[in-house]
């Protein structure tokens, strides 16, 4: 029964990185090869967001830090934090973890392996976007317009009267932040559950 539990928890975790990647990739592929550098419309022709596309360097929302060297450091610091995430997210998936604990915690990994994505590999895929030019090619023949590791992240979800432009990913970080804010005592809790645990091996075995 243990193991028929962490089986259907890994399959929820692999789901929800899977759908929010796979929406997060399409979207950007989409407007990366359709729309030039700054093009904008109403996203369903609602008026409180819209569809616009822009690049950046660096982190979520569009800040970023300057230079090669900073984009390196940014993009491994991500591949850092990811291999992190996996690490934490399978612990919580043994230790039988809230779900809302462990929902959280798998849009948090889905929404930065999303921007690692377009970090590592956009470069090499595809060729630059300009204002007012022509739009974007997938593996154009004289090569993308960067390296490995030194893509822009495509952004193109834009609110009014809030400035930075995002995606499907910074989306999914932030609703798992959100999420972990609401589920926080859940979290403690298996904190504590575990150090309980921890003193009860201990008593024993010095018993």
């Amino acid at each position: 029964m243990q193991e028929q539990t962490v089986r259907k928890r890994f399959i929820m975790v692999a789901s929800i990185v899977t759908f929010i990647l796979l929406l997060d990739q399409g979207l950007k592929i989409w407007v990366k090869t359709h729309l030039t550098y700054g093009e904008e419309f109403p996203l369903f022709g609602w008026s409180w967001i819209s569809i616009h596309f822009v690049e950046n360097n660096g982190m979520a929302f569009g800040f970023a830090l300057q230079g090669v060297y900073g984009k390196l450091l940014l993009s491994t610091f991500r591949i850092i934090a990811v291999s992190f995430l996996l690490f934490f997210v399978h612990r919580l998936v043994v230790e039988k973890a809230n779900i809302l604990v462990l929902i959280s915690f798998s849009l948090i990994l889905s929404g930065a392996l999303g921007n690692i994505l377009d970090s590592a590999f956009y470069g090499i895929i595809f060729s630059e976007s300009y204002y007012h030019g022509d739009v974007a090619e997938a593996f154009p023949e004289n090569g993308g317009y960067s390296g490995f590791l030194r893509g822009k992240v495509v952004d193109m979800l834009h609110i009014p009267y809030f400035k930075p432009v995002f995606n499907i990913a910074d989306v999914a970080i932030t609703l798992g932040v959100i999420f972990i804010i609401f589920s926080y005592k859940q979290f403690f809790q298996l904190e504590d559950n575990q150090a309980d645990e921890q003193k009860e091996v201990r008593g024993n075995f010095e018993g």
